[in-house]
């Protein structure tokens, strides 16, 4: 089997989108994260995936809260992505933009579009939980081209055709 960092180098060269993944505590104090592995799972009910890291002090807030949101960012959006990856939990909001979802969770101001959902399942899956999330509430946000996280580098496509 090969190490860590070789299955990393590997699987950076797939490309994948950025998002922030978000919640409240039971204060009210706004949590997240920085994600690159989420994806759709169902339409019937309306299903989202989050891999997130086990050690991340957000992963039992958004677990215990029931509730998570994901803002999809754009391309502009690279500081933004090594903030909330960064190991300062308590600068992540700080002089932040965020707008709240009808369920009262935090959704970055700019972002492409979002995602409010209720945890529907988790999964532990090594050194990470699958949040597989119900989606309850959804909009669209600013136009513009998405983040792009590949070769372990933040970048945007230029080809792809907007709808």
């Amino acid at each position: 089997m090969q190490n860590t960092e070789w299955f990393r180098r590997v699987m950076s060269r797939y490309p994948s989108g950025v998002t922030v993944v978000t919640g409240r505590d039971p204060a009210g104090r706004a949590v997240g994260f920085t994600a690159s592995a989420v994806s759709s799972v169902s339409l019937r009910p309306p299903l989202v995936l989050v891999c997130a890291d086990r050690s991340s002090a957000s992963l039992p807030v958004l677990v215990e809260g029931g509730r998570f949101a994901v803002s999809f960012l754009r391309a502009e959006h690279v500081e933004l992505a090594r903030r909330f990856s960064a190991d300062l939990p308590g600068e992540r909001f700080r002089e932040l933009r965020v707008t709240d979802t009808p369920a009262g969770l935090p959704v970055l101001e700019g972002a492409l579009a979002w995602t409010g959902c209720r945890v529907w399942k988790c999964v532990d899956a090594g050194d990470h939980v699958i949040l597989i999330g119900e989606v309850v509430d959804y909009g669209l946000g600013a136009d513009g081209s998405p983040l792009v996280f590949f070769g372990s580098g933040y970048g945007t496509f230029a080809d792809i055709p907007k709808d």
